[in-house]
């Protein structure tokens, strides 16, 4: 009798493990996936800029080095792999060390509410776009702690540019996004996609936002710290910033960082404003093209990734043009632009939004 009935407790536990055991699998499999497609585009947006920058400027690496020029990223990427990781002798070092990952990590959550195609996104959330502006604002204390921890006062002033500059475009680039919400009657970003499926490419939020759309890409490209806003990273100084005392994978992980957030960026104007996975098609959203069964089904939502990654993909060449392109602004017009002309529109924008949608009910 007391062998049956440890048998029994020893089943149930297995069981029970068991089960845990496979949830915690399908749990991390969506995770996993997730971060192996964030690594393979942000390497392919490493390349992309390479040979844009080759095609501008004529440069001879990027254009000859390989097959379409793939060498000259793989080796700066195994060069920085293999670097000396120095650190600073008189420095905090668990803020030098922590800072540029708190920097990636905070970029790589703000990917967990973004629409891929349809059924394809990790969380979908109520407060979606809110999400992913409080997370975007953690960044900006990865790099204070990088600068503050070198104990260098080129860093921390680095440091400091920029917060400050993150702190002034980030406020535009919200009442922009309270914009959207405000016309798509909800913050989660599956429901704004769906939300501008209605009346095809005239439904897109590109053409009932115009000026919030400027504003944002002006916002994501000082976010991003792209030209012509890189004043807390600009390499034609003496020293780099808050970069300064980093070297090896740290120093990588700061580019990373920025290649992560100009994707992100890139993903989430899709999304607000470009109308997500449905094709510019009047009356016929990409959700109801392929529905039928599920193979059509599964063929619809690769078909929805690809349009999703084309339109972000295709949006990119605007930052990466940009950067090779124009002159960058000092300090002062940086501040200047976003808070005496940016913080004023997209204010009111956001008060001509509202004033429609009250007058429309």
């Amino acid at each position: 009798m007391i062998i049956e009935e440890a048998q029994a407790i020893n089943s149930f536990f297995r069981s029970e493990s068991s089960k845990e055991v496979y949830g915690l699998i399908w749990l991390l499999v969506p995770i996993l996936t997730l971060v192996l497609g964030i690594t393979i585009g942000v390497l392919v947006i490493v390349w992309l800029e390479r040979k844009i920058s080759a095609g501008i400027q004529r440069r001879i690496g990027p254009e000859y080095a390989g097959p379409l020029g793939i060498l000259q990223a793989l080796a700066d990427g195994v060069k920085l792999l293999f670097k000396e990781d120095l650190l600073p002798s008189r420095g905090d070092i668990r803020l030098f060390s922590v800072g540029p990952s708190v920097a990636v990590v905070s970029i790589l959550l703000s990917y967990s509410v973004i629409p891929f195609g349809h059924h394809l996104v990790l969380t979908d959330l109520s407060i979606g776009v809110s999400l992913w502006i409080a997370i975007s604002s953690i960044a900006p204390i990865g790099l204070l702690m990088s600068g503050y921890g070198s104990n260098n006062k080129y860093s921390f002033s680095g440091g400091l540019r920029a917060a400050a500059q993150s702190i002034s475009y980030e406020i535009p680039l919200t009442l922009c996004v309270l914009s959207i919400s405000l016309l798509s009657n909800s913050s989660s970003t599956v429901d704004i996609v769906e939300a501008q499926s209605k009346y095809g490419f005239w439904g897109w939020n590109l053409w009932r936002q115009p000026i919030g759309f400027i504003v944002f890409i002006i916002s994501s490209l000082a976010e991003c710290e792209r030209l012509p806003f890189d004043l807390p990273e600009a390499e034609e100084e003496l020293v780099a910033g808050y970069q300064t005392e980093y070297s090896g994978i740290k120093f990588g992980l700061f580019y990373v960082a920025s290649y992560l957030n100009l994707l992100v960026s890139s993903l989430f104007v899709t999304v607000l404003y470009l109308g997500g996975w449905n094709l510019p098609i009047p009356y016929i959203p990409i959700t109801e093209l392929f529905e039928i069964n599920q193979t059509s089904e599964v063929f619809g939502t690769t078909i929805s990734l690809f349009i999703t990654l084309a339109k972000a993909y295709l949006f990119l060449f605007i930052p990466i043009s940009t950067r090779w392109t124009l002159p960058r602004l000092r300090m002062d017009q940086l501040l200047n632009l976003g808070w005496k002309s940016l913080l004023p529109i997209a204010l009111g924008n956001l008060l001509l939004t509202t004033s429609s949608q009250l007058v429309s009910l």
